[in-house]
């Protein structure tokens, strides 16, 4: 794997989480994994690291010394690529001015490029190259236009995982001869769009639901990548992402006030009574919570329109995210003016999110597209009703509990409307005031398997077609 992300060592959201859990799934399944990443400053590499010192010549023929640092853990082998006049920088994608490096073209290339030498010095007998987001893109166009021909590359599978699709990667032409070692006819006359052409160079490509799949086909749902996608057939799919469930487990999570269970969920109760001592919150009505960060996409904006019915409905609101504050401004006026009813927490907190997953009753993801989420299957492993607009991912894990009371997990809606949003909290809170249907229901979400021995399996049977693709 080649990723720009991988948890605990760097991250910024879910695609450290995901890149993570799928290999040390995937090592449980007895499959051997590397994943490289950047040396990023402050990346520490574990104790017994093992490194490997070789040179790159860089595009300007000047000479980049790389240093590899290899340990297992987890169940697979980390190996950091340490290059420092790159990935020695107080963020790993922008500048102090806040906008993108303008080197990242080249940043990224060289992990991949990096990537691939490693296999070459040692020999590596390698199955599938697989790469997550536009960041590996270009150890894919690499492997196909410069590193076919060495042995033991040449019949390697490729697939590309595409977490986020708004996010291209572009290398404007006049940038692209400095910053990337790929033949002229690659990308438009304007540039390089790395995500697009990884698209398009990849065997296979999938996204992290079956829904988000089909939506990023249609006009305006694949971020302007809907004809690259629509090209591959059925080469582009879904696999739903799946769920740390060691890592979230309320059974033995150390930062709530009581421990629960399916089989045992009455702590559930202590986790609400002491969320609500802990925010201020007068707890006699729902608590309906939203853990996330602040970006349009995430619907904040319909929950800040929608919150004063939301309080009328006599739902209490609690809010943790960091982001764009302009999101919430409706909401910080409403927490000032009525702190029993809404807490709003804007920084990153991990133990209080983990103490609003048990404590809340309601869990609101009304986004504008979601390619999979985890919020979701975070509240139901916490015995939390989510509350979704049924897209993306969130189509296909929830299953709306009026619509369909012998399955249903959660409540959904489909138009991103604030009224749409409050006729589903509506729904959700009576269900919630019926004491046997809300005890069904908990225990209902408590009991789905979202973990991860479904999602990697899938990838398993995707790996075995890309690398049959690539033999032909």
């Amino acid at each position: 794997m080649v990723a720009a992300e991988c948890e605990p060592f760097a991250k910024t959201g879910g695609l450290a989480d995901v890149v993570d859990a799928l290999a040390r799934a995937l090592g449980q399944l007895g499959h051997a994994v590397d994943v490289y990443l950047p040396a990023y400053r402050g990346v520490q590499p574990p104790a017994g690291a093992t490194s490997l010192a070789f040179e790159l010549p860089t595009i300007d023929s000047a000479t980049a010394h790389v240093r590899l640092l290899s340990a297992p853990v987890n169940g697979y082998r980390l190996r950091l690529v340490d290059y420092p006049p790159f990935f020695d920088r107080a963020d790993y994608y922008v500048g102090d001015d806040g906008r993108d490096h303008p080197d990242n073209g080249a940043r990224f290339a060289l992990l991949g490029r990096a990537a691939l030498e490693a296999m070459r010095i040692e020999g590596s007998v390698v199955d599938v190259l697989h790469g997550h987001d536009w960041h590996a893109a270009p150890a894919i166009l690499l492997l196909r236009h410069r590193h076919r021909r060495p042995p033991g590359m040449a019949s390697i599978g490729t697939l590309l995982t595409c977490h986020n699709l708004a996010y291209h990667g572009w290398v404007p032409r006049a940038a692209v001869a400095s910053q990337l070692d790929l033949p002229a006819d690659v990308g438009a006359r304007a540039g390089v769009d790395l995500l697009r052409e990884g698209i398009l160079a990849a065997d296979l490509v999938n996204t992290v639901s079956p829904t988000y799949a089909l939506e990023s086909r249609q006009p305006g749902g694949g971020a302007g990548l809907e004809d690259a996608l629509g090209s591959l057939g059925d080469r582009y799919f879904g696999i739903i992402n799946g769920l740390d469930t060691a890592l979230w487990d309320p059974a033995t999570d150390a930062a709530l006030a009581a421990r629960y269970s399916a089989d045992d969920p009455s702590g559930k109760d202590a986790c609400r009574a002491a969320l609500c001592d802990e925010l201020g919150l007068d707890g006699a009505g729902p608590i309906a919570a939203m853990v996330s960060r602040l970006d349009p996409q995430k619907g904040f904006d319909l929950v800040a329109a929608a919150a004063p019915r939301l309080l009328e409905l006599g739902l209490r609101l609690v809010v943790l995210g960091t982001g764009d504050r302009r999101l919430v401004d409706g909401l910080r006026e409403l927490a000032a003016a009525r702190p029993s009813l809404v807490a709003l927490e804007e920084r990153f907190d991990r133990n209080l999110a983990r103490r609003i997953y048990a404590g809340a009753d309601l869990f609101l993801m009304p986004s504008r597209f979601e390619p999979c989420g985890q919020g979701q299957m975070i509240a139901l492993r916490y015995g939390t009703l989510p509350v979704v607009r049924a897209t993306g991912g969130l189509a296909d894990t929830i299953v709306d509990a009026d619509a369909r009371p012998a399955t249903g997990n959660g409540f959904s809606f489909g138009q991103a409307t604030p009224d749409a949003l409050v006729a589903a909290c509506r729904r959700a809170a009576a269900a919630l005031a019926d004491p046997a249907r809300r005890t069904l229901l908990i225990e209902r979400a408590m009991r789905i398997d979202h973990s991860w021995a479904r999602p990697a399996a899938d990838y398993v049977a995707a790996y075995e077609r890309a690398v049959a693709l690539a033999a032909r």
